[in-house]
């Protein structure tokens, strides 16, 4: 006799498990910790903007900053598991979530889900790594400091390297030139109200949010572009070595005409996206 039925299958219970409360228990507390690590990376974006050119102002650099403090090594691991539980939140989302698009709109949805769950995947084992080396020194191991650029160099040079690899590497930069251009885009038409109690946008406490998340959005926004900028210089020059990430595109801006003042915009900026991550875990909606 067959017990199987459609309310039963296993697409429909991975379904109803998509949709359950801890999912979204995982997702804030997940994005709680984002939000912390984005106000650190804040404050060292205004320390680098002040002239301390130590250590990596990146979001690894911030976490490594929360592993030095006196109570790095709990505080350190309680960062690394929100973000494995955001990994696993947007990687549910990516195969299950996005129900309410249609076609091709709710496969980018999904795609876009799961590229964050890579990119947060990446933070998630770095911060691992840190917890372990801080567990094991029993201080603040970390692993190491300057500019925290060698890995995207080596991912350059790889790539570089690769039949085309100078094309390859410009449409690198180009698309990360776009993602930033869309966090533009999203902050003009205010795309990350979406999957928001509707109460909480509005009243002045919703103005402040708006603007806050706003601002962070542009904020990323002008990282990216640099990045994806560095990327197609890398290419055009054919030196690895330009390409970076966050703390390199800082360091970049850094030395344009009022580079500390847009340094320090960054990190205003980067604040913002924190609160922004935090609102929105203690007010998200799906």
């Amino acid at each position: 006799m067959s017990t199987s039925t459609t309310g039963t299958s296993p697409g429909n219970r991975a379904k109803r498990a998509a949709d359950s409360d801890w999912v979204d228990t995982m997702g804030a507390v997940g994005l709680i910790v984002y939000g912390v690590v984005h106000v650190v990376l804040a404050w060292l974006a205004i320390q680098l903007a002040l002239g301390d050119r130590r250590g990596s102002t990146s979001s690894t650099g911030a976490v490594r900053e929360l592993a030095q403090g006196p109570v790095g090594g709990p505080v350190i691991w309680l960062v690394a598991v929100g973000l494995v539980l955001l990994v696993v939140w947007q990687a549910i989302e990516a195969a299950f979530d996005h129900r309410d698009e249609d076609g091709v709109k709710r496969t980018m949805k999904r795609l876009q889900s799961a590229g964050k769950a890579v990119l947060y995947a990446a933070l998630a084992y770095s911060a691992v790594r840190i917890a372990t080396s801080e567990t094991a020194s029993g201080g603040s191991g970390g692993g190491g400091s300057g500019s925290g650029g060698s890995s995207t160099d080596t991912m350059t040079a790889q790539l570089m390297n690769a039949p085309g690899g100078q094309v390859l590497v410009g449409l690198v930069g180009l698309a990360i030139i776009g993602v930033g251009g869309y966090r533009f885009y999203a902050a003009y038409e205010e795309k990350y109200t979406k999957k928001m109690d509707r109460d909480f946008l509005t009243g002045s406490s919703g103005t402040a949010f708006r603007w806050l998340a706003r601002i962070g959005y542009v904020a990323k926004g002008l990282v990216l572009i640099a990045i994806g900028g560095l990327f197609l210089y890398a290419a055009a020059t054919h030196e690895p070595k330009k390409s970076g990430g966050i703390d390199q595109a800082l360091r970049t801006l850094l030395d344009q005409p009022f580079g500390p003042w847009i340094v320090i915009a960054c990190g205003v900026g980067f604040a913002g996206y924190g609160v922004y991550c935090v609102a929105r875990a203690r007010h998200l909606q799906r």
